[in-house]
């Protein structure tokens, strides 16, 4: 049945997320190895010689053993696989908040374009005078109508000094520009914030990655340089697929009373069998200083709002779990994901290493969110029509050979299932229909539904009630 991804103007050009809880270990493997299972490694082997001698042309050894190993770890979940060295340098890329590129957060135009949601302030493009509501019509030349956001990405990133022309359109300007741009090394800052009312902050965190949470300590001083009154704050995870697990730990810290138990893992190896709390040496990746040490003493006790939906994934799971386990916020918006599993990054070679699924995570009150997600305390949909392409979006338990939910013991019903031409039809009109919705502006539905929660103000909630699958309920069954 056809699903849509996750979509919209959420800085996917800036560099790809990574929907998954990471720790980075390179632990020792266990001192006594079970047996080797022989006659499977045989068949292994024969196979392997009737490709080299009977396979209709030949094929490199390597590339057989390499797609040996990427098909093992992929047979495993949606989440484990093996990083090969473009992988696996992407990855690091991200979790480092930095990669080469031309700095400038994208995402589609109604008319089929890459259009430029912000230009990183001091980067290349901004330099360039690439403005946001830009529409980028060519790459070297080549259009990118109907070419994936994905590839188009790739097109614009490259070596550090490399140049790549981008032909603009933009509004007002009866020509198109032409901007020819040098490469660089961008860091991205994974949060933002703004005051979108006078006494009402928003803060967004786009993804988890090792500046997080220096950043989100650096927003709210700036916040409350702004207001010290701030009388209400917005925490918006929305479409956030996660990242490293210590940002999660440190911008749950910001909120809760100090050294509070954040989130526990557990699984096969002693390593994952941890409970991590709210102090330095859980959430900071360098060992001088705490960056929340000097967050204004307000902040723990602002009255607080953490807006998520379906692109909600993994650690935004973590932290809203945490704060609402607590009662520390009020959790607005639609169901998230469900991803509630740990990815530790095993380094095979220099440039290769295996993401292997090594433990559940679970909320401080023991809730496993694995393929079932965070439930909001007010369900409020992306627009005031209803949730749009938001409602059609993959969640976990739609993804194959997902775990299961350990500690879910709750009746659930599966979802319904629609004939598949009729749901094609239902995503066709509804993608003709809206328009990709951009996080914070003055159209933020969700938003504002929030702003009247912190002002005491009546929201519009969601006509329908979230549905649940459990992990082991099969999609295709009819009830």
């Amino acid at each position: 049945m056809g699903k849509l991804k996750n979509t919209g103007l959420i800085g996917l050009g800036v560099v790809a997320g990574i929907a998954v809880s990471l720790q980075f270990s390179a632990m020792a493997q266990k001192s006594v190895e079970p047996a080797l299972p022989l006659e499977e490694l045989r068949q292994l082997a024969d196979v392997f010689g009737l490709i080299k001698s009977d396979y209709v042309e030949p094929v490199e050894d390597k590339k057989l053993l390499t797609e040996a190993i990427s098909g093992m770890v992929a047979s495993l979940d949606p989440h484990s696989a093996y990083l090969d060295k473009k992988a696996y340098a992407e990855l690091r890329e991200g979790s480092e908040g930095k990669f080469v590129g031309l700095g400038i957060e994208i995402g589609v135009s109604d008319d089929g374009y890459i259009k430029i949601v912000s230009p990183i302030e001091d980067s290349p493009a901004y330099r360039a005078g690439i403005k946001a509501g830009d529409l980028i019509t060519r790459l070297d030349g080549q259009p990118v109508k109907g070419v994936s956001l994905e590839d188009s990405v790739k097109r614009m990133r490259g070596e550090p000094g490399t140049k790549v022309t981008l032909t603009i359109a933009r509004q007002d300007e009866p020509q198109p520009l032409s901007f020819t741009i040098t490469r660089e090394e961008i860091h991205q800052k994974s949060v933002k914030s703004k005051m979108v009312e006078p006494g009402y902050a928003w803060l967004r965190v786009s993804q988890f990655q090792e500046p997080t949470v220096d950043d989100l300590a650096a927003q709210i001083t700036a916040l409350y340089q702004q207001d010290p009154h701030i009388k209400g704050m917005v925490l918006d995870l929305r479409n956030d697929p996660g990242g490293v697990l210590q940002g999660a730990i440190g911008v749950s810290a910001a909120f809760l009373p100090k050294d509070a138990a954040i989130v526990s893992t557990n699984g096969q190896v002693a390593e994952s069998k941890q409970v991590f709390y709210g102090s330095p040496e859980y959430y900071s990746f360098r060992s001088e200083g705490d960056a929340l040490a000097k967050l204004p003493a307000a902040v723990k006790n602002v009255p607080l709002v953490v807006l998520v939906n379906t692109g909600s994934a993994s650690a935004s799971e973590i932290v809203a779990g945490a704060l609402q386990d607590y009662k520390r916020a009020t959790i607005i918006g639609t169901q998230t994901f469900g991803k509630g599993s740990v990815q530790t990054i095993r380094q095979l070679t220099a440039d290769t290493a295996v993401k292997l699924t090594t433990a559940r995570y679970y909320t401080p009150k023991g809730r496993s969110i694995q393929a079932r997600g965070i439930v909001p305390d007010l369900l409020v949909d992306e627009t005031a029509e209803g949730d749009g392409l938001n409602s059609l979006r993959m969640r976990e338990a739609d993804l194959q050979k997902h775990l299961s939910n350990d500690r879910d013991k709750e009746s659930a019903k599966a979802a319904p299932v629609n004939d598949e031409m009729e749901e094609q039809l239902r995503i066709m009109a509804l993608e003709k229909n809206s328009k990709p919705l951009e996080f914070g502006s003055k159209d933020d539905f969700q938003l504002l539904q929030a702003l009247n929660h912190l002002k005491g103000l009546p929201v519009k909630l969601a006509k329908a009630e979230p549905v649940v699958v459990q992990a082991d309920v099969k999609k295709d069954s009819k009830k």
